[in-house]
């Protein structure tokens, strides 16, 4: 029989055989690896468990009987760890029951000792393969499509935050080194994958490492590689993370937390558009898009010797400030009732919004924790609330001490914030109780009401719209105004 071609996808996939005859595993390695398969030979099933954690294994060839860890309870460790490897079982006692075992347990198939034909051997292992190339493509493409929409959640509309998006869309078609600048929780990896996916590197891989929670050893490692034997536990050869994006885009986070002798190294990645691995002699050229990002601020750590000036200069090409929460409350609102939409639709909940008195004290935090911390809180208040609308006794504690409708707004709840965004906050919460106060005094009758304010039935009408204030004990005015009351309660 002419042996088959392996489907496409398949070729270079790594397999693990875990066989405790030797006679077999030898066989079974040779025949693979003439299909030009990366293979690993374990006679030991407890072993073979160990090894099948190693994420670049795709397919396990195993053998139903072995000492120690049978070769199904094998099985099901491997699909309890990595639930995506393909499992083919060999046996030399096939019945229906077994199969049937096998497949129920996640068995992909399972052949028969002895082989009456070696392609079946490669066929099957090729097929396995294929079907695990395929899951792993169709993860990263949803992953990518997800991905491709991170820019709607770089959500805003400050003058701050429209300067960003265009920022964002000017740079995505260039080449050029960014740099992002921005407190923690800010969304500094939004703007790097939005740079990338609408550049003309989308289709390519996007890598994302944070410098700064990786020693000094390992964080080399990741991003350049290594050779086998370079340091203790590099047992084998391993690609490093600029080799991966090759064709891409890197996001180093946290790059001001990278030690001396790895700027070094990332400076001759900038420069000469190669890497070398740990241990190794011989440069790899790469073609990667480097957009980095810091909390620090690395003039003054470039001026105090921290960090070097010519890698300074090679990564501040083009620079992305995100502004920190507090400078943007005008992008509160819009970013809570975006939480609010996705943490509601993940709970099972009908939370529709926020009372004013709520999104009052949401506006006037200071959000320390910026964006993330908003997000937090939202959710919280999703998960716990009973209501459909949620109130500032949703919040976490405090909150309930921020302005509020009907309360003085203390003028320190708002010294965090610019001049004129603090001044347009304490408007709001004025014209709030004033149009209270006004309506009570006259008991809720809105001709009157409007007639006292000196303003227009219509517009009055629209200021209670606006501020929500006149609720459900609006009553029926004297002169008729029966409708108005209803459509301002609205």
């Amino acid at each position: 029989m002419t042996p088959q071609p392996a489907p496409t996808g398949a070729k270079r996939a790594k397999i693990l055989v875990v066989d405790d005859d030797p006679i077999v595993l030898k066989a079974v390695t040779s025949i693979l690896k003439r299909e030009d398969y990366q293979v690993v030979s374990i006679d030991d099933a407890v072993e073979g468990l160990t090894a099948a954690k190693d994420p670049s294994i795709d397919v396990a060839v195993l053998d139903i009987k072995m000492p120690n860890l049978s070769g199904m309870d094998l099985l099901r460790g491997i699909k309890a760890a990595r639930p995506e490897v393909e499992v083919i079982m060999m046996t030399a006692f096939a019945t229906v029951e077994t199969a049937v075992e096998a497949v129920k347990a996640g068995a992909y198939d399972y052949l028969t000792k002895p082989f009456e034909n070696i392609d079946e051997v490669s066929m099957t292992v090729a097929k396995a393969a294929e079907r695990k190339a395929l899951r792993d493509r169709a993860r990263a493409l949803e992953e990518a499509l997800t991905a491709r929409n991170q820019f709607e959640e770089l959500i805003g509309q400050s003058s701050q935050m429209r300067s960003v998006f265009k920022l964002v869309e000017t740079v995505s078609h260039s080449t050029a080194t960014v740099l992002v600048q921005g407190e923690s929780g800010t969304g500094k990896e939004l703007v790097a994958r939005a740079i990338h996916y609408r550049s003309a590197r989308k289709d390519k891989p996007f890598v994302a490492v944070n410098c700064s929670a990786l020693s000094d050893t390992l964080l080399e490692s990741e991003l350049f590689g290594h050779v086998k034997g370079s340091f203790t536990g590099a047992t084998s050869n391993k690609k490093g993370l600029f080799e991966a994006a090759d064709g891409g885009t890197i996001f180093l986070d946290e790059i001001g937390d990278v030690p001396p002798a790895t700027q070094v190294r990332l400076l001759r990645v900038l420069q000469e558009g190669e890497v070398k691995r740990v241990g190794a002699n011989e440069p790899v050229k790469v073609d990667v898009r480097v957009i980095a990002a810091t909390h620090v601020d690395l003039n003054r750590a470039k001026e105090q010797g921290k960090f070097r000036e010519d890698l300074f200069y090679r990564l501040n090409v083009i620079t992305i400030d995100l502004p920190p929460l507090r400078d943007r409350p005008e992008d509160v609102p819009l970013l809570a009732h975006h939480f609010l939409k996705l943490y509601a639709a993940k709970v099972g909940k009908r939370v529709t919004g926020f009372t004013p008195r709520a999104m009052e004290a949401l506006t006037c935090n200071r959000w320390t924790g910026n964006v993330r911390e908003l997000e937090n809180v939202i959710e919280r208040a999703v998960v716990l609330t009973s209501k459909e609308v949620l109130d500032v006794d949703d919040l976490p504690p405090g909150f309930q001490d921020a302005p509020q409708a009907g309360a003085q707004v203390e003028v320190f709840s708002l010294a965090h914030l610019p001049y004129a965004q603090a001044k347009r906050l304490a408007m709001r919460a004025f014209e709030r109780r004033y149009l209270t106060a006004l309506l009570e005094k006259h008991n809720h009758n809105v001709s009157s009401a409007a007639r006292a304010a000196g303003v227009d039935r219509s517009n009055f009408r629209r200021l209670l719209k606006q501020y929500e204030v006149a609720g459900r004990s609006m009553k029926r005015g004297k002169d008729g105004d029966d409708d108005d009351a209803l459509e301002a309660a609205s």
